[in-house]
């Protein structure tokens, strides 16, 4: 092996008259090409579905329950589950949050502008973590003990709309049957989330309010959101949220609440696969082509080496070993340059996207040190085995035809 890693290592040193060198060079190049783009491709393409996750969850929840009974689309049956049955589910391991909510159709009006928008209700026990996130001006509502509080938020897209700012009145109109009921509200804040099918209608508010509207004790809500720990283990929460409170109440994850995005989100997944396979198939291609040329340019010395004794399996090391160095060289050198570009656009946001077609202002990345292992890792594996076919060729190089005496 001594001898495999001094042959391996003195040859193809960087001199003019190497064929091969800038050859080689070209290969480590595309390599560490393929390693940025895949692990750019994934840490995008990933960061992009966590982004839009976040914010469709952030509207609602995980899991929702609520009656079985349907008024409108915004509109439900009231429901009430009780405080052991929520101690119940609060309690359950894959739990990180139980809130009550109830929605409000109606419509906003201002002098020139009229928008239809859905009044959501919240109590004191909400976690208005997502919308102090995505706050841009003002503060969030307030929810006294006392009495019911007319503070809304309202997104910048709705108030840029109706031109409505952070102290003005928002006076709504809410449809109860066949007749309708004014409110005046306070706007004490503005969000926005770039989710247009969200931001253009939702107005956030005390739940007091509906269940006024709605003729509602306080016991009385439209349902209840919950978040778990992890995302991934929804169908986990499901189940066991289920096992923990009556048949009779509905129980819906957010996939089932919005199902196009989701399988739009999932198709993300595709465009991934297909992006590694043909960045690893380039990748392979490259280095196989670099042992080739190799070979080729040292005929003559693998002739010498196999009459000095040398067998066809150790000579076939000794390129296995300098061919796996220049992919372990475009492998690290690709891991430096895409972690190089993730941190810049994490922090500095440089590339920039439009809102109206990607619900975010810039281009998203999800850094994970697992990306980086299971790409690279993959890659020196896919490349060592593409490198065994070229070197049989080995076994074929008869020396009595190779060797010149100069």
């Amino acid at each position: 092996m001594q001898f495999e890693k001094l042959i391996a290592s003195r040859f193809l040193q960087r001199d003019k008259s190497n064929f091969s060198r800038p050859l080689v060079n070209i290969a480590a190049y595309t390599i560490a090409l393929g390693v940025v783009v895949m692990i750019m491709a994934v840490s995008i393409l990933r960061g992009f579905q966590q982004q839009i996750t976040d914010k469709v969850v952030g509207f609602g929840s995980h899991i929702t329950l609520r009656s079985y009974g349907f008024v409108n689309e915004y509109e439900e049956m009231p429901v009430s589950l009780s405080d052991e049955e929520q101690q119940a589910i609060v309690g359950l391991p894959s739990v990180k949050h139980l809130q009550a909510y109830a929605l409000k159709g109606g419509m906003l009006k201002t002098a020139e502008q009229i928008q239809g928008i859905i009044f959501k209700g919240v109590d004191r026990h909400y976690d208005s973590t997502f919308f102090a996130q995505h706050l841009v001006r003002g503060r969030l509502f307030r929810t006294p003990d006392s009495v019911a509080s007319n503070e809304i938020i309202i997104s910048q897209r709705m108030a840029n709309l109706l031109h409505l700012d952070t102290g003005m009145k928002a006076r709504t109109y809410f449809w109860l049957g066949d007749n309708y009921r004014a409110r005046a509200f306070q706007i004490v804040g503005l969000y926005n989330t770039d989710l247009s099918e969200f931001d253009e209608h939702y107005i956030i508010g005390d739940l007091r309010q509906v269940q006024r509207l709605n003729g509602w004790d306080s016991t009385l809500v439209a349902g209840y959101e919950v978040t778990l720990h992890d995302f991934d283990r929804l169908e986990q929460g499901l189940d066991d949220i289920k096992g923990a409170t009556s048949p009779e109440i509905a129980i819906t994850s957010i996939r089932e609440e919005q199902p196009s995005m989701f399988a739009w989100l999932d198709l993300l997944n595709s465009n991934i696969v297909l992006i590694l396979v043909i960045m690893s198939l380039v990748c392979a291609a490259s280095v196989v082509s670099a042992l080739l040329i190799m070979i080729f340019e040292k005929t003559s010395m693998i002739g010498l080496l196999k009459t000095l004794g040398s067998t066809n399996g150790s000579i076939r090391r000794i390129f296995m070993r300098k061919a796996t160095a220049i992919v372990g060289r475009g492998v690290v050198v690709g891991n430096v340059i895409a972690l190089a570009l993730c941190l810049v656009q994490q922090y500095f946001h440089v590339v920039k996207l439009d809102t109206e077609s990607y619900s975010m202002s810039f281009v998203p990345v999800d850094i994970n040190i697992l990306y980086f292992v299971i790409i690279s890792a993959a890659t020196l594996l896919l490349c060592f085995l593409a490198l065994l076919v070229p070197s049989t060729y080995i076994a074929h190089i008869d020396p009595a035809k190779t060797i010149r005496v100069e």
